[in-house]
C-alpha cells in the first residue's frame, strides 16, 4: 500500500473574513494555520502535501507557503477550477465559483494512488488528529464490497467561536465507532458547557450536549473516493442546473452520507480531544494567533517554526 498523502483545500476565499485568510498570518513568525497542520501531519509521517488551490492565487499561495513547505516536504499542485466540468456539461452563464469540496478533491484525480487525509487550509486541528489519521490510513485498506474510510470528529464545545455562530457537521456514532450519519447544521453558537443550533434564525434553538462530535472536515480515504466522486458529480449536476445553477455546491460530506447509506462504505470516527482553532470572523483572528504563541512558548512547536 502506498503511503498516505495530505490533501490540503486552499481554494477557498474566505468572504465572512474579509480576504484570504489561508495566508493570513497568525504565527509572529509569520507562519499561517496550515503550517501548523503540516508540521503536525510530516510529524504524524505524511511526506507528501497537495494543495489544492485556485491559479490565481498561485503566485501569493507559492510565495507566502508553497515554496516554503516545498523544503521540507514533497509538494504538489491541483486547481479546482470552476469550468472543470464532465464531457458535456457547460458553465452556466454567471457561474464564478468552484462547486464545492467534492470537486475540489476531484481536482487530485491525477495526483493520487492511494490513502489520502483531507483538511481545510484555514483549520488548527492540533497534533493528535494527524496522527491517528496517518495510523488508520496506513493499516487500513478498503475491503471486497465496502470503502473503509475514517475521520477525526471532535467535541463540539471545542470547535465554536466567541464572535458568532458556524456551521458544524453533527454526526451520529455507532457503539462500535462508526459514523452513521452528519448532519449539516449552519447556525451553531455556544450554550453552556455545549452548543446550541437554530433553524429558524434565532427564533428557536436546540440544545447540543457537551461532547457531541462534529466533523471539522479532516476526512482520511482512498482513491475509491475520488471515484465515487467523479461517478455521481453528472448526477449532482443535473439537479443544481436546473434548481440553483450560481450557488450549488456539491459537498464531501454528501457523498460520504450517500455511501452510508448505500453501505458502499464505512467511516471509522477517531475521536480528538484537542481544541480546534479557525478563522471564521476577523475577530478571531488574535484568539487564533495568542493561542498559536502559548503553544509555542509551552514547547509545542519550535520557535520559528520551520527552522532554516
Amino acid at each position: 500500500m502506498n503511503e498516505p498523502v495530505l490533501v490540503v483545500m486552499a481554494a477557498g476565499m474566505g468572504s465572512r473574513y474579509g480576504g484570504l485568510k489561508q495566508i493570513d498570518p497568525m504565527g509572529k513568525n509569520g507562519e499561517v494555520i496550515m503550517d501548523y497542520s503540516i508540521y503536525d501531519a510530516l510529524k504524524a509521517g505524511f511526506k507528501k502535501v497537495i494543495f489544492i488551490i485556485k491559479r490565481e492565487i498561485e503566485a501569493d499561495f507559492r510565495a507566502v507557503v508553497g515554496d516554503r513547505i516545498a523544503e521540507v516536504a514533497q509538494v504538489s499542485y491541483a486547481y479546482q477550477e470552476v469550468d472543470d466540468l464532465p464531457a458535456g456539461y457547460t458553465m452556466p452563464e454567471g457561474r464564478t465559483k468552484p462547486w464545492g469540496t467534492s470537486q475540489a478533491i476531484l481536482s487530485t484525480r491525477d495526483l493520487i494512488d492511494g490513502p489520502f487525509a483531507v483538511v481545510n487550509a484555514d483549520d488548527y486541528y492540533g497534533p493528535h488528529a494527524f496522527q491517528v489519521l496517518y495510523d488508520y490510513l496506513s493499516t487500513h485498506q478498503d475491503q471486497p464490497g465496502c470503502y473503509e474510510y475514517c475521520m477525526v470528529g471532535y467535541q463540539i464545545e471545542n470547535t465554536l467561536t466567541e464572535h458568532g455562530t458556524v456551521a458544524r457537521g453533527v454526526c451520529a456514532v455507532d457503539e462500535n465507532g462508526f459514523l452513521q450519519s452528519v448532519t449539516e447544521r449552519t447556525k451553531v453558537a455556544k450554550d453552556g458547557a455545549g452548543a446550541k443550533f437554530t433553524e429558524d434564525e434565532g427564533a428557536s434553538w436546540t440544545h447540543l450536549e457537551a461532547g457531541t462530535p462534529v466533523s471539522m472536515n479532516l476526512w482520511g480515504f482512498h482513491p475509491s473516493m475520488i471515484r465515487e466522486i467523479e461517478k455521481r458529480f453528472p448526477l449532482f449536476l443535473d439537479k443544481a442546473l436546473s434548481e440553483n445553477p450560481l450557488k450549488a455546491e456539491f459537498y464531501l460530506p454528501t457523498v460520504v452520507s450517500e455511501l452510508l447509506q448505500e453501505k458502499k462504505a464505512r467511516v471509522k470516527v477517531l475521536q480528538s480531544p484537542d481544541k480546534w482553532y479557525g478563522v471564521t470572523y476577523q475577530a478571531d483572528k488574535p484568539v487564533v494567533q495568542a493561542a498559536m504563541a502559548k503553544k509555542h512558548t509551552e514547547g509545542q512547536y519550535p520557535e520559528p517554526l520551520w527552522k532554516k
